[in-house]
């Protein structure tokens, strides 16, 4: 077990997690403090006038008097009432979606952050952790919420049965009375300062069982991946076919077990909420008994002696309950806060991942001629965590408005290529230069701006495909359809229900519409083509089409790129007699270049015998 986190890092951590979430939404909180606030003060306000009522009963039952109270109290309760539901209402309102808003702020930090840490499994280990410690317990970001709500409520709950209790204290017992003892100082601070400490003592025993949480927060780290990635497969449509064609359901259970056994009948928890945390928890259940009886106990006697009347006796014990309920609110509420520090810090050490590709602050120019030049350089790359080159010594210029296609064997190094001209990732070695300048010294956006790419592994989102094609929700639809006409859409796009505003697939509209594998890959293509950036790259850009398909791509190629820069990975090489330039890359470096006619004729080649490999499938 670790050791407990000390108070100061406690509060700096907790401090740095209220900023955050007070940053992006300051509504939420206002709306919970204010609520809060008022439902620890409002009870009070009841059981103050209805001590007075009491009394007013067993004393002198003047009926006019009593006739006041009881309008009194009435309408300060539907006052009372009505504030109460304003607020709570108010509350309700900026509480909609709160899980969904402490988790934009993680998603937010996927998004911004650089491509190489996205891809690294320490990412992912963290990622996957601090979702499991929210979903199964609410630990993190969203308990913060919760504990501001909290601290409010034991804070003013406290103030307000103080206010009311004081009397207690001070009133005094006539000198006469065998009990005359309790008026003594000496006797009021040892039962203020007993009941302060039975008060104290059973949040202490809780928060020490519940702080075995926090000692152990990461002991099912390593089952969180594999949670994560089961339930996974059991959701996604996609993988429903091949789990039910291999009962690959039976893997599933085999894999789907935390081989830690944290979370068993017999593992780490279980023995602690037997053992130790079931002890403290129980042990802090039988002090808050025994702290009730002694109130009661103090408050009657009292009253038996003449300190005070009938109705005083509701209102002193009702009052010194809810100060009791407060101070253990708010020690019960710190170790909380001081538990949930430990999964901040996961938090935290997620958010703080650095992102290690330097970001330059050149403008990019835009050009209307598109003349922009791009050129390896020596370029060598490693991947993070490997000693083995995925590319070395590569140099390539391209030229403006060239077709170039990128072949090879699988594992060839084309597609980290593109990564590394799109700067998904930075050379190892050597460097890309944009019109003479090193990349890494111009705007990432800006820079990303300049290209147009349709990956091998594209996604499209469930929202409409006007949106899927402009990647935005606001578009020129004519450009749209112009574009889906050039990717070989036009067809598919006649029969669309509402046109481009049919949603794709079912996941986020019960209307939406399946499509092929085909048909996706000629969105992604139009999809590629509505950006209009100079470069256009197409990772295997015809891997889902048919061959007829694929023919029509290829025989209105020209049109489809205009006077783009055009990069073409594929393993198809038909796309290569398209091409000005071919590059023929193996085991990471750029073995040829040239034609088809060039490459084609060199029958010692690399080319050669990829080409006359699929010969049986293209006509010369």
């Amino acid at each position: 077990m670790k050791n407990p986190i000390r108070w100061r890092e406690t509060v700096q951590v907790n401090q740095r997690a209220f900023r955050i979430f007070f940053k992006q939404y300051p509504q939420t909180i206002l709306s919970r403090l204010s609520s809060v606030i008022w439902n620890a003060l409002a009870p009070y306000i009841g059981i103050y006038f209805s001590a007075l009522i009491i009394d007013e009963l067993a004393g002198g039952r003047d009926p006019e008097r009593l006739l006041r109270l009881v309008v009194t109290t009435l309408v300060v309760g539907a006052v009372s009432a009505l504030v109460t539901a304003l607020l709570n209402r108010w509350q309700k309102i900026q509480d909609a979606g709160l899980f969904y808003k402490v988790d934009a702020i993680l998603i937010r930090k996927m998004l911004d952050m650089d491509y190489v840490n996205c891809e690294d499994t320490r990412t992912a280990d963290l990622m996957y952790q601090v979702y499991q410690n929210q979903n199964g317990g609410s630990w993190g970001l969203f308990r913060v919420v919760e504990q501001c709500e909290r601290l409010g409520s034991a804070v003013f709950t406290m103030l307000g049965g103080i206010v009311l209790t004081v009397s207690l204290f001070t009133s005094r017992v006539a000198e006469g009375s065998p009990y005359r003892i309790l008026n003594h100082p000496l006797i009021v601070l040892l039962t203020i300062l007993l009941m302060l400490g039975i008060t104290l003592l059973a949040p202490v025993l809780s928060n020490k069982g519940e702080s075995y949480w926090a000692k152990n927060a990461d002991a099912h780290k390593g089952g969180n991946r594999m949670y994560g990635f089961f339930g996974y497969l059991g959701y996604k449509k996609e993988l429903a076919a091949d789990v039910r064609m291999y009962a690959q359901d039976k893997i599933c259970e085999k894999h789907n077990v935390n081989k830690e056994g944290t979370f068993s009948s017999n593992g780490l928890f279980a023995h602690l909420s037997w053992g130790p945390m079931g002890l403290y928890n129980a042990a802090s259940a039988a002090v808050s008994v025994v702290f009730t009886g002694l109130v009661y106990g103090f408050v009657c006697i009292k009253a038996w002696a003449g300190a005070f009347g009938l109705g005083a006796v509701t209102q002193y014990v009702a009052s010194i309950l809810k100060v009791s309920e407060g101070v253990s609110g708010l020690i019960s509420t710190m170790g909380d806060i001081r538990n949930n520090t430990a999964f901040l810090k996961q938090v935290f050490a997620f958010l703080d991942i650095p992102d290690p590709m330097y970001q330059g602050s050149l403008t990019v120019e835009k050009r209307r001629d598109r003349k922009y030049e791009i050129e390896f350089r020596n370029v060598s790359f490693r991947y993070p965590g490997s000693d083995s080159y995925a590319l070395r010594n590569v140099s390539v210029k391209f030229e403006v408005g060239q077709r170039m296609a990128v072949v090879g064997m699988n594992g060839s190094g084309k597609t980290t290529f593109i990564k590394l001209l799109c700067r998904l990732y930075d050379p190892t070695e050597g460097e890309i230069l944009l019109n003479g300048i090193n990349i890494r010294k111009y705007n990432y956006a800006e820079y990303m701006d300049i290209f147009s790419v349709v990956f091998q592994d594209f996604k499209l989102f469930a929202l409409p495909l006007g949106e899927n094609v402009s990647a935005g929700r606001a578009y020129h639809a004519e450009q749209v359809e112009d574009c889906l006409k050039k990717a070989g859409f036009s067809n598919r796009l006649d029969k669309m229900p509402e046109g481009l505003n049919t949603y794709l697939y079912k996941e986020y509209d019960k209307t939406g519409v399946d499509i092929s594998g085909g048909e996706a890959q000629k969105i992604a293509i139009a999809r590629a083509l509505y950006k209009d950036a100079p470069f256009l790259i197409l990772d295997e850009p015809t891997a889902a089409l048919d061959p007829i398909a694929e023919a029509e791509i290829y025989a209105k190629l020209n049109e489809i790129v205009g006077d783009k820069t055009a990069i073409y990975i594929s393993h198809r090489l038909s796309s290569c007699k398209f091409c000005d330039k071919i590059l023929v890359f193996h085991q990471g470096t750029v073995i040829q270049q040239g034609t088809h006619s060039e490459l084609a004729a060199d029958e010692g080649g690399e080319y050669y015998a990829l080409w006359n490999a699929q010969a049986q499938y293209y006509i010369q």
